[in-house]
């Protein structure tokens, strides 16, 4: 009997024991699985991004959520078709941001002219033309036009991709000195951009062609000017960066940060319409788009958009003033060399994101097969190739 009763000890005490060693290997296993589990923010395991930026990638690649399941090197059919879906939604945001806003102009300019033809039937058209230009007409048309299709065709591309717009307000870690920080920062790409723009325009000029597609006397009057100050330091960069850096750079962010930080920042300068405007504001597209990304909100590019309109304002104002354009100058160049070391410091500090082998698979090559990229890149470059052929036309008659 106490033979049998130390037999029944020792096998409780093995089973106590297996029991116990299940439970660790259990415990083992699971906490393998969550070291290879895939993170549906992280797939591409790239640190250079920005985690509070991205999306969930389970909305392109559902199975990643299965256990032990790793995003492949190289995108398969069914994952190219999802995320070029995405960029196409972009491409066609864009362009039908452009046709929209053409089309708002063209009914808006028709309307208006014959509402004051016929109040004045006397009248000559291009008097009526001179009239809406150097007034406050014309200026009003072009403020009410972008703010619509700005805001209106963002919010559309938006809600077109299933992304929230509330993530534009979102701030992460921004300060004061980040603000300030970052307007210097700015304000040294846009002087060096602006000498960069200077010099293609320089280039065009040997050659017979201007690329300067837009008359720049227009809103003479004082409503005319203050209407077109408050569009140039308030709601342009205020509808600006909601479409690109709000709508475009979230849309096109899918597989790729670096990649929507560049793409977003053509379009951007493929949207002011000439060859030196577009380098001035790729450049500077980029830099917003970082500080955007950084701190997840459009409120770090607004800020540096109105700081950056509003110096290009003050400056137009004392142009003809010898004096004060000396004095700004001067204070001009002083800031930008501020800029630049504020640059140098805040770029050894927070570095765009770049891309991984298996990311550059899901960028541009995937974009270049989007029909909504395509179209929009080839209507802008048209209509700028087309403005510029134009102008070459009217000087030669």
């Amino acid at each position: 009997m106490n033979e049998t009763q130390g037999y029944s000890a020792e096998y409780a005490a093995l089973s106590h024991e297996i029991y116990s060693l299940t439970k660790q290997l259990e415990a083992k296993e699971k906490e393998c699985r969550e070291a290879t589990k895939t993170d549906v923010k992280d797939p591409f395991r790239n640190p250079t991004e920005y985690h509070w930026y991205r999306d969930d990638y389970s909305e392109i690649l559902p199975w990643i959520t299965m256990p032990e399941f790793s995003v492949p090197y190289e995108p398969a059919k069914v994952e190219k078709n999802a995320i070029r879906k995405y960029y196409s939604i972009g491409g066609f945001t864009m362009l039908f941001q452009f046709l929209g806003s053409n089309l708002l102009a063209l009914i808006f300019i028709l309307g208006i002219q014959f509402i004051l033809k016929k109040l004045n039937p006397d009248a000559a058209s291009g008097a009526i033309s001179h009239y809406m230009d150097k007034g406050a007409i014309f200026v009003s048309i072009n403020l009410l036009i972008y703010m619509i299709a700005n805001i209106g065709f963002a919010f559309i591309g938006l809600k077109w991709a299933k992304i929230k717009p509330s993530f534009m307000i979102q701030t992460r870690d921004y300060t004061v000195s980040d603000a300030v920080i970052h307007c210097f920062a700015g304000l040294f790409i846009w002087v060096t951009a602006g000498f960069l723009s200077s010099g293609i325009e320089d280039i065009f000029s040997k050659y017979g062609f201007s690329t300067l597609v837009m008359d720049t006397d227009y809103g003479e009057t004082g409503l005319g000017f203050a209407i077109l100050t408050i569009y140039s330091c308030i709601i342009a960069p205020l509808t600006e960066e909601i479409m690109f850096r709000g709508a475009l750079m979230k849309i096109f962010s899918k597989a790729d940060q670096r990649f929507a930080i560049i793409i977003s920042a053509a379009f951007f300068g493929l949207a002011h319409g000439n060859v030196p405007q577009f380098m001035l504001a790729f450049l500077i597209g980029i830099f917003f788009g970082h500080i955007d990304m950084k701190h997840n909100s459009i409120v770090p590019s607004v800020i540096v958009h109105i700081f950056i309109n509003s110096m290009v304002t003050v400056i137009s104002l004392v142009k003809d003033n010898k004096t004060m354009t000396a004095m700004l100058s001067v204070g001009l160049i002083a800031a930008a060399v501020v800029g630049l070391i504020l640059l140098i410091i805040f770029r050894r500090k927070n570095r765009l994101p770049v891309s991984t082998p298996a990311q550059k698979l899901r960028g541009l090559s995937v974009a270049m097969t989007s029909v909504g990229c395509i179209a929009a890149v080839l209507v802008h470059v048209g209509y700028m190739a087309l403005l510029i052929i134009q102008t070459k036309v009217q000087d030669l008659s």
